[in-house]
């Protein structure tokens, strides 16, 4: 916390930074940026070094020193927007999951979005039923070991590779007897796009889980997806709005409102921070502009709050994806190749993905420890917000049915797995950087109040001081944490009083002038009448608005002369 202090200091004497972002098969692409380039730049380079045309689907993630996820504005400057110091830590990440992904235009993008996709299988975002959890694994299988050989592959290979956070035997035989018995023939392309499709129709597609609390103070997951909007508890989907049925998102503080015009719902929850739950709002401004909107000219800038002059203020600055995919069918060029190589089988592995390096960047040395998935479980506990405020709402019963059920269906509710939904079942092993301590080991890394992956620990490493450096660190850096927690809170707390009184002088100034034309004019009104008598308008008039008026109407003539010489 202490590095947010000097940081500025710091990134005025450097010119240029070092910055790395980690791709989706966990390469790194290591670059260095201008000290104002913009968020544009870098990711426009990422999309050059992949090759990839599609790329409106696609959006760069970091961590800050607090563990709270960001999407980076690509209209801002990068070194404006990250709080720690450089050399920056970024990854590469599915932002808008496409609609209908295997009918994306060139197979680069669906190979990219196939990974993202498998590493949301890994990590628990995307949760289905065991039958359709082996039929995925398997594809996976098919698309990066080929067919199956006896003499390749022993009794039980399954098992050595890992797609969930966690299963049975039994689902391993099932995946084994799939990729076995049918899927033979099946190119890598074709597993892959029959991977999408059937991922596509999972109530978890897309889900990247904002975890908060309802108003009785029970656990929940929030989500934005291609579809709508959907509140995730327990094994169950709870709430589906469609995009055209979300008419407001706001936010205050801790509390996130969700408007719906259908019976006037608004629902109610709780984020684990202020800053958790700005991120919550952005994001779903985002997705609603990008899904709902048909073209990127009617976007507009929102308000947190219901008052100009108070909350945050944010504009979707991208395309939309109906502008998307009339530009992805315009394109015409030989398909780029794509190198494809096989798993190499490995239970501590945490992801499954070994196939073709996106870049020739070698990856630093890392090691690990483990944390148990009850410490995760009772973190998010701990974390989320504990006492819940009343709820405006006027229909919690209501829930739309949902996409993969019939058309008259009656359930109020869509079961998603034989399981609970917990994205924290997949807690992995802690990286230590190079300088640490086994005092880093016992600390638990959480994003958004959950615990985050492998790759998401890594990005918040360059801009989280490590122990150990100093005795007395620790205590210095909570005792700034809580200083700087407090300045954050009076200087918000100036920023809208001083909203306030610029707003309220331009209406007086505007009301000002308003009196001054409406005196000034022939309306004969007995209050304006009255004004018009007083000596102190009088002289106002002769002084000040006579002279005036005379100068403005000599400009004009003046103007006019040159108009008409011309």
């Amino acid at each position: 916390m202490l590095s947010r202090f000097v940081s500025g200091s710091v990134r005025n004497l450097e010119r240029e930074y070092c910055c790395t972002v980690r791709l989706l098969d966990d390469s790194e692409y290591t670059c260095t940026i201008q000290r104002d380039a913009k968020g544009q730049y870098l990711f426009d380079l990422i999309c050059h070094h992949l090759n990839l045309l599609e790329k409106d689907y696609f959006g760069i993630r970091y961590v800050d020193p607090d563990k709270q996820r960001h999407w980076l504005e690509l209209t801002r400057s990068i070194a404006k927007q990250m709080k720690s110091q450089p050399p920056f830590t970024m990854c590469l990440r599915v932002k808008f999951y496409p609609p209908d992904p295997a009918a994306l235009k060139e197979e680069i993008t669906r190979y990219l979005v196939f990974l993202q996709i498998k590493r949301d299988l890994y990590h628990g975002r995307l949760l289905c039923k065991t039958s359709d959890a082996a039929l995925l694994a398997a594809y996976i299988l098919q698309a990066e070991i080929g067919d199956y050989d006896p003499g390749k592959h022993p009794e039980g290979y399954s098992s050595k590779f890992q797609f969930f956070p966690k299963h049975s035997e039994k689902l391993e035989r099932r995946i084994a007897d799939i990729h076995k018995t049918e899927l033979i023939g099946q190119t890598p392309e074709t597993s892959e796009r029959n991977f999408l499709q059937k991922a596509q129709m999972l109530e978890t597609y897309g889900v990247d889980p904002h975890p908060c609390k309802d108003v009785s103070g029970n656990p929940a997951f929030l989500a934005f997806t291609p579809f709508g909007f959907v509140v995730l508890q327990g094994n169950k989907r709870v709430h589906f709005l469609k995009w055209n049925e979300v008419t407001k998102l706001k936010f205050e503080g801790k509390t996130f409102h969700i408007y719906a015009n259908q019976k006037e719902i608004i629902l109610t929850y709780f984020a684990p921070t202020p800053e958790a739950c700005k991120h919550l709002w952005k994001c779903g401004v985002e997705n609603q502009a990008f899904y709902k909107l048909e073209k990127s000219s009617q976007v507009r800038t929102v308000s947190s709050s219901n008052l100009f002059f108070k909350g945050s203020r944010f504009r979707y600055s991208g395309r939309v994806a109906k502008e998307v995919m009339e530009q992805s069918a315009k394109i015409k060029r030989e398909p780029p190749e794509i190198h494809r190589a096989g798993m190499v089988p490995s239970r501590s592995c945490p992801s499954i993905t070994h196939g073709p390096r996106l870049s020739s960047v070698p990856r630093t040395r890392r090691r690990a420890v483990h944390i148990s998935i009850m410490e995760g479980l009772e973190s998010l506990r701990d974390s989320a917000h504990s006492t819940p405020v009343r709820s405006v709402s006027h229909g919690e019963a209501f829930i739309p049915r949902s996409r993969s059920q019939a058309t008259d269906s009656g359930e109020g509710t869509a079961v998603i797995s034989d399981e609970a939904y917990s994205p924290l079942d997949s807690v992995l092993p802690t990286p230590v950087s190079e300088h640490g301590t086994a005092e880093l080991s016992g600390s638990r890394q959480l994003i958004n109040g959950a615990p985050c992956s492998i790759e998401e620990e890594k990005e918040s490493e360059a801009g989280t001081p490590t122990h150990g450096e100093g005795g007395d660190f620790g205590a210095q850096e909570g005792a700034a944490r809580g200083a700087l927690s407090e300045v954050e809170q009076v200087n918000k707390f100036v920023l809208s009083v001083l909203r306030l009184l610029l707003v309220t002088i331009g209406l007086l100034f505007v009301l000002l002038l308003l009196l001054i034309v409406l005196t000034e004019s022939d309306l004969d009104v007995a209050f304006l009448r009255d004004i018009r008598r007083t000596p102190e308008f009088e002289q106002f008039h002769y002084e000040y608005f006579c002279p005036l008026r005379r100068w403005f109407a000599c400009k004009l003539r003046w103007v006019g002369g040159l108009l008409v010489s011309k």
